[in-house]
């Protein structure tokens, strides 16, 4: 089931059976000149939908949070960013609502390795508040908070290196483009030019400074081995652990 095209009834029928929710969470940020803005929020959302298909009486999914913490993304036009305060704020509320609800187990599938101190700072903020608010501590139920990034599976890395064992990379990778191209085959490009054709590696900090020391965006990678072929067997493989995974997460 996916909660936006979900109705009320819906939901609280779910809740009868399941409170758990999964959140796919991302950036809004380049991904070198074949990568598309919405990358890092598209991967996490095309994978939970998949595994929502395979296994829809299993799996709520949750409406994306699609923009996270870009900033040293900024000099390149389209990146939206987030402060890490606003996130954390956001996902403070994302939570509280869903606690409203029922939800006390919620797992936020992320797509973007700039978010993660974020999210788990957010997490150590919700649990703050909590620990300190002693109104109804002893009959509220406990909340659970996963975080999981789709690559994180082991089988998806061993794959992710089996397809691409050259020029992966860290940023705007191979498999993370090829996973996109899956869902939007006829947005596939596969005669991009780039140069050199391995990215080079190094530190991140400001804006400017990235933009200096990776002028095309990529980091370490070489997108252009990204193809809608290797992207769904990509998908396939991280459906199936986020199922398992989830299932798991339920039974905590």
């Amino acid at each position: 089931m996916r909660l936006p095209v979900s109705t009320w009834p819906d939901i609280d029928a779910w809740l009868k059976q399941s409170t758990t929710i999964v959140i796919p969470i991302g950036s809004m940020e380049q991904h070198g000149p074949n990568g598309f803005l919405g990358t890092d929020a598209l991967c996490p959302e095309i994978i939970a939908n998949h595994a929502e298909s395979l296994a829809p009486d299993e799996l709520l999914i949750g409406p994306t949070f699609s923009v996270g913490c870009a900033q040293h993304h900024l000099d390149f036009p389209g990146t939206i960013t987030l402060r890490p305060s606003t996130m954390i704020a956001a996902m403070v509320d994302w939570t509280d609502s869903l606690l409203r609800h029922g939800f006390d187990r919620i797992y936020w599938f992320n797509g973007h390795g700039g978010n993660i101190a974020t999210i788990e700072a957010a997490f150590s903020e919700i649990h703050a508040r909590r620990s300190f608010d002693p109104r109804g501590a002893d009959t509220r139920p406990d909340l659970w908070l996963q975080r999981r990034d789709w690559w994180d599976f082991a089988e998806v890395m061993s794959l992710c290196k089996q397809i691409y064992p050259q020029g992966h990379g860290s940023h705007a990778t191979a498999s993370e483009v090829a996973v996109t191209y899956w869902a939007h085959p006829e947005r596939e490009r596969q005669h991009t030019a780039m140069s050199p054709k391995i990215a080079p590696n190094g530190s991140i900090s400001d804006a400017v400074r990235y933009r200096r020391d990776f002028p095309d965006g990529r980091i370490g990678s070489d997108p252009t081995q990204a193809n809608a072929a290797d992207g769904g067997r990509i998908v396939a493989a991280s459906a199936q652990c986020l199922i398992d995974d989830v299932a798991r997460f339920g039974r905590r």
